[in-house]
Order: structure tokens, then C-alpha cells, then sequence
């Protein structure tokens, strides 16, 4: 299991008027978490793309526990319970500053060469990155 956290400030023009984070921008804030997991590994989405490979997302799932505030702190953590393969699973878990837990989700996203636009297995050397975590 490989388990990253990264944390972001809420930014006013992600709120609504009554200082709750906008519901479609938990999304974007698993993206950056995701990003940054991979990142840790020295891996990047830009060399997966230039290695050919590109990786869309098939699923997305979210659950809102208690709102994200204007200015708070929030904590992205990000997991993954199993070895990727054609398809790659990562869980969320966004807290707020007090270290309550304020939303969950998941996104199932799979690998895909950029030339046949067919699903394919996660690259070689994603996949020698990812390894020691689930040996």
C-alpha cells in the first residue's frame, strides 16, 4: 500500500457565497493530491504522456462529510491499496484543519496508449516505481 498526503489552502474563488467550497472542486483537489503522490515517486504525467501513455479517468465517487471552508488548510491524503496494472485505483481522504475528516472519494482511472487509444498495461517503469510498496 502506498499511502501520500499533500495539503492545499482554499481559495476564495473556489467558495460559494456562504464559504463552502463549490462541490465540483473536490475533484480538482483530488487531481492535485494524486499529482503530487506520483510526484513523491519521481513519476509525472507529463513523462507517462511522453512515454506514450496517458491516463483517463473511468470513475469518479464522493462523498461530502462536512464542508471545506474559505482559507482552511485542507489535507489531501491519497491511497493506493493495490499493484496498478491496465487500470489504477486511488482512494481520498480530505481533512480539515482540525484533523476532521471531511469528504472521501475514489477515482478508477486506466492506462492507455496514446497511439492505438487502447487500454494497456501501466509502463514498465511505473510499474518498477510502484512495486516496492506492494511487494
Amino acid at each position: 500500500m502506498f499511502v501520500n498526503t499533500t495539503k492545499l489552502r482554499v481559495r476564495y474563488g473556489e467558495t460559494d457565497q456562504m464559504g463552502y467550497m463549490y462541490y465540483g472542486n473536490y475533484a480538482q483537489f483530488y487531481e492535485v493530491g494524486r499529482v503530487e503522490m506520483l510526484r513523491s515517486l519521481g513519476l509525472t504525467y507529463r513523462g507517462m504522456e511522453e512515454f506514450g501513455v496517458m491516463m483517463p479517468v473511468l470513475e469518479l465517487k464522493c462523498r461530502y462529510i462536512k464542508p471545506a471552508l474559505y482559507d482552511e488548510e485542507i489535507s489531501i491524503k491519497v491511497i493506493m491499496e493495490t499493484m496498478p496494472g491496465v487500470r489504477i485505483h486511488f482512494k481520498y481522504e480530505l481533512s480539515n484543519e482540525q484533523g476532521e475528516l471531511i469528504n472521501v472519494g475514489e477515482t478508477l482511472m486506466v492506462f492507455v496508449d496514446m497511439k492505438t487509444k487502447r487500454p494497456c498495461m501501466a509502463p514498465q517503469y511505473f510499474l518498477d516505481k510502484m512495486r516496492p510498496y506492494f511487494a
